[in-house]
């Protein structure tokens, strides 16, 4: 766990992060510069944050973490189901240089020392790394890409551009809003049971509302997908129960920052 006082800076990602060949971590509001809505470690430079302060917040989470500006790859996230392949012509990208890529919530490497990121306030991050190949990918994975269906996407392209093995896959499932504050009306609803009809046990009447388990979803599409649910991790933390520690959308009514899910290979 980063941080030099009581408030941390970053959370590791269980059965992921050993700190020696894997880092998977998954960053809080403290440690930074920015503020308010946005205090203080806002890592979004898609909020109205001032960008001097989210860019001074990026230089001090990688002297917390030991990772350079100049390998941090970063992202314009729309919801969608993009996912680009990284390699080292794209370190630093969208933080020390420009962007060389469309719109994508989603990224895959088989490079070592590179920091790939997904930017999170309530969005499901989702971590998935090939230990026989080498390969890892993040994603993004809000309401709209879990009915997208990206995570297991992700999966797919790791079998088929690095011939990755499903059953060899690990994944965690980071912070994100979980199924005790994911209230959504009767439209949402529809669009989760039509695409999901078998996980129905997911979804839960709640005073008029539905509530949503958006990680118990993604954990299926990912075994349907050829996981072993033995190496699928979710830290089971809501980031709108502790909106203190985690930036929340839901937690903050649409006025906080953003944290990020960062996974490298050593």
């Amino acid at each position: 766990m980063g941080g030099t006082d009581k408030k941390p800076m970053y959370i590791t990602i269980p059965g992921l992060d050993d700190g020696v060949t894997l880092k998977a971590i998954f960053t809080t509001r403290f440690g930074g510069v920015s503020s308010p809505p946005y205090d203080t470690l806002n890592l979004s430079l898609q909020r109205d944050d001032n960008r001097e302060n989210v860019i001074e917040n990026y230089k001090r989470l990688s002297c917390e973490t030991g990772i350079p500006l100049e390998h941090i790859v970063l992202t314009r996230q729309v919801h969608g189901d993009e996912i680009s392949i990284i390699d080292k012509s794209h370190c630093g990208m969208g933080l020390v240089s420009e962007y060389k890529l469309g719109n994508s919530d989603g990224l895959i490497t088989a490079d070592k020392n590179i920091a790939l990121v997904t930017i999170h306030a309530d969005c499901v991050p989702v971590y998935l790394y090939d230990p026989a190949k080498s390969v890892i990918a993040l994603v993004h994975s809000g309401w709209r890409g879990t009915l997208l269906n990206i995570a297991a996407k992700a999966v797919k392209l790791m079998k088929d551009r690095y011939k990755c093995k499903a059953f060899d896959i690990v994944a965690g499932i980071g912070p994100h809003i979980r199924k005790c504050c994911f209230e959504v009306h009767n439209d949402v609803y529809d669009l989760f049971l039509k695409k999901f009809p078998d996980y129905d046990f997911l979804f839960e009447a709640s005073g008029g509302k539905y509530r949503i388990d958006l990680g118990g979803v993604i954990t299926r599409t990912l075994t349907a997908e050829g996981l072993n649910g033995c190496n699928i991790h979710d830290i089971e933390r809501c980031t709108v129960c502790e909106k203190e520690l985690f930036f929340s959308h839901r937690g903050g009514q649409g006025k906080t920052g953003a944290g990020a899910a960062v996974l490298m290979m050593v």
